[in-house]
């Protein structure tokens, strides 16, 4: 990695920490008229930063398909499998630690009310131009279609489709995101959420961190056995976008940063890259649904006085796995798409999920880190089943060859990203 690349990314880390530590104290020592401000500033940025997440899934897995040509069918069954099977794992571990732990766990039974944030004084609404999966079977549909009707043209069209949301994203996305969870953190702090509520499910939420360390060590190991390289080439250059996921709370709203992270990996073609990242940040939740399901458990256990039964939990995992994939990527998307298996499977009444949703809340930030971090391993997994030997760096250049002889060369994108964190 370059210098100038280097500096980039530690530069993003930094602005990243100094914003949680910036919105914290504001969030503290704010009066009401200062939270006015900051909670109408965080809904016009999200506002915004939500509006650009589906046109940069359609921006980067679209062209990324057409590029794939005969693989591409493949590869999205294989991140789809991929994504399922993570998910319904963390949850099994999830439910195998629940029965062995929860029971010798002492707990509070009440979670504090809150301070009551205000309301947003100006609201400009920017609603996305569709809903997030839309823009996954929008993108997967062009995709394919370009390469059954060899449409050159609107192949290249996708091309500088790409290229026009890259520079969205450099220019104006990833320099907001740190103002954006500057603000989150300051409404964390002043409705009590890291002062009240936390010290509750503490020891709760150590284990889940845990857990959260270890699926991710599981999942490296296995990218690393089926892709033959060094997981670790991917997953160090992952702390930019763990932080980002922290403050965002949202794999939407971190694909961004996720994208770029990803890039600078040694092992992962771009092709790859520009598939997986933006697929996994749809349908990847191995974190939060880890999360949930312990959480689950122990509510079960405080509200209703025993565990789920074993039938139950095995229900409700195979389930949630798939509910998962659907799940919108935003603040507690998981926990919204699963509340019809919580009731329904696991028999919780309003107070067991008003109590699920408040505590979810509590960690949603790192179960979110955790399924971005994991999106970098299901990417060296398609790697290795369809990269191995560069197949796809050969078919770029070549293509690029030809593009180059009927058209004058750009800088290349990942030179301007460079010259953008300078």
């Amino acid at each position: 990695m370059s210098t100038k690349s280097r500096f980039g990314e530690f530069g993003l880390i930094f602005k990243l920490v100094f914003g949680i530590v910036v919105g914290v104290v504001i969030g503290l020592l704010a009066n009401e008229a200062i939270m006015d401000v900051v909670v109408t500033a965080k809904y016009v940025m999200g506002q915004f930063i939500y509006y650009t997440v589906p046109l940069v899934i359609i921006a980067f897995i679209a062209p990324a398909i057409t590029r794939l040509g005969s693989n591409a069918n493949k590869m999205l069954g294989a991140g789809v499998v991929f994504a399922y099977l993570s998910a319904a794992a963390a949850a099994t571990m999830a439910v195998m630690a629940g029965y062995a732990i929860i029971p010798h766990l002492s707990i509070a039974t009440q979670v504090e009310g809150l301070r009551e944030l205000p309301k947003v004084v100006f609201q400009l609404s920017i609603p996305p131009v569709m809903p997030v999966m839309t823009a996954l079977v929008t993108a997967v549909v062009l995709g394919v279609a370009t390469i059954w009707t060899k449409a050159r043209t609107f192949k290249g069209i996708l091309g500088e489709f790409e290229n026009i949301m890259m520079q969205v994203v450099i220019r104006i996305v990833i320099p907001v995101l740190p103002f954006f969870i500057a603000a989150t953190f300051a409404g964390l702090a002043y409705e009590g959420s890291l002062t009240r509520q936390l010290p509750v499910f503490l020891e709760v939420i150590v284990l889940v961190l845990v857990g959260h360390l270890i699926w991710l060590t599981i999942l490296y190991s296995i990218a690393g056995v089926i892709s033959g390289r060094n997981p670790f080439e991917v997953l160090r250059h992952y702390a930019p976008a763990y932080l980002t996921a922290v403050g965002t709370m949202s794999s939407a709203a971190t694909l961004p940063v996720s994208l770029e992270c990803a890039r600078k990996s040694k092992v992962l073609s771009k092709d790859t890259v520009e598939f997986m990242i933006p697929l996994g940040a749809t349908i990847h939740l191995c974190g939060s649904v880890l999360t949930e399901t312990f959480f689950a458990m122990t509510i079960s256990l405080m509200l209703y006085g025993h565990l789920p039964a074993v039938g139950t939990m095995i229900l409700f995992v195979l389930l949630f796995g798939i509910f998962a994939i659907g799940a919108p990527g935003v603040p507690g998307g998981t926990v919204m798409a699963s509340l019809g298996i919580v009731v329904g499977v696991l028999n919780f009444d309003p107070a067991g999920v008003a109590l699920l949703l408040a505590v979810f809340a509590l960690q949603d930030s790192f179960g979110t880190a955790c399924n971005v971090t994991g999106d970098g391993a299901l990417a060296l997994m398609l790697e290795g089943l369809f990269n191995r030997h560069g197949e796809l760096n050969e078919a770029r250049r070549v293509e690029e060859a030809a593009a180059a002889g009927a058209q004058p060369a750009a800088a290349p994108i990942s030179v301007e990203m460079e010259e953008v964190q300078s």
